[in-house]
């Protein structure tokens, strides 16, 4: 986890809105598969469609570009058709990081044990 951090949001949605986040997604996730820093960005979503996920891996340097850049364009439409229930942030988020995802509600946990292969 050196050097990275790894985000999940957790949204509820209305099913009724799902083709629309659907599609706001797939051009959000099209966007950030040109960003090197961006390890992973899975989103995901329960049978009913009313809860939904974003798994998202950073290298440090990674996450601002991809918060102002790819997805500020879309935070309106995007906050329209979700509400962001929990930020959970695993890691060790420099000082301007941790201003904005302040602004989502953040939860920090910083590793204590454990490993990676």
């Amino acid at each position: 986890m050196q050097g990275e951090l790894y985000t999940i949001y957790h949204l509820t949605i209305d099913p009724a809105n799902f083709e629309a986040f659907r599609a706001l997604a797939a051009k959000i996730v099209e966007s950030s598969r040109g960003e090197p820093d961006t390890l992973t960005y899975q989103w995901l979503v329960n049978e009913d469609r009313t809860t939904a996920h974003i798994l998202e891996r950073y290298r440090m340097v990674g996450l601002l570009p991809h918060v102002e850049q790819t997805f500020s364009p879309h935070a309106e439409e995007f906050l329209s058709l979700a509400m962001i229930e929990k930020l959970y942030v695993y890691g060790d988020p420099t000082p301007e990081i941790r201003k904005k995802l302040d602004t989502f509600g953040a939860i920090y946990l910083s590793p204590f044990d454990g490993f990676t292969r």
